[in-house]
C-alpha cells in the first residue's frame, strides 16, 4: 500500500516561486516514475511534470524553463519547485506514484 501526503502550495504573486514536497509513504520507492499534476477550475487533471527511476525527467511545454521535479530516493520525496509563476498556474497540484494519488495542495498566483 502506497500513501502520499503533499505539502507547500500556498498563495504567491506572479512571478514568485514555491516548492512543493510528496512523501512517499512506501518501503521502495524506486519502482516507479514519480509525477506531478495540477487541475485548475473547471479544467482536466494535466501533466505537469514527471521524473523515473534514473533521475530524468520531462516537462509540459508550459512549465519548461520555469519547474524543476527532483526526487530524493533515500528520503522517499519528490519535490517541484516552481519558479516565475504565472496566474495559469494556479490549481491544485497531485502528485503520483504507482497508481497512487495524494489529496493535493492548493497553488493560488494572485495579484
Amino acid at each position: 500500500q502506497v500513501q502520499l501526503v503533499e505539502s507547500g502550495g500556498g498563495l504567491v504573486q506572479p512571478g514568485g516561486s514555491l516548492r512543493l514536497s510528496c512523501k512517499i509513504y512506501r518501503s521502495i520507492v524506486t519502482i516507479s516514475p514519480v509525477d506531478w499534476y495540477r487541475q485548475a477550475p473547471g479544467k482536466q487533471r494535466e501533466l505537469v511534470a514527471t521524473i523515473d527511476t534514473a533521475g530524468e525527467s520531462i516537462y509540459d511545454d508550459s512549465v519548461k524553463g520555469r519547474f524543476t521535479i527532483s526526487r530524493d530516493n533515500a528520503k522517499n520525496t519528490a519535490d517541484l519547485q516552481m519558479n516565475s509563476l504565472k496566474l495559469e498556474d494556479t490549481g491544485t497540484y497531485y502528485c503520483h506514484f504507482w497508481g497512487t494519488w495524494g489529496q493535493g495542495t492548493q497553488v493560488t498566483v494572485s495579484s
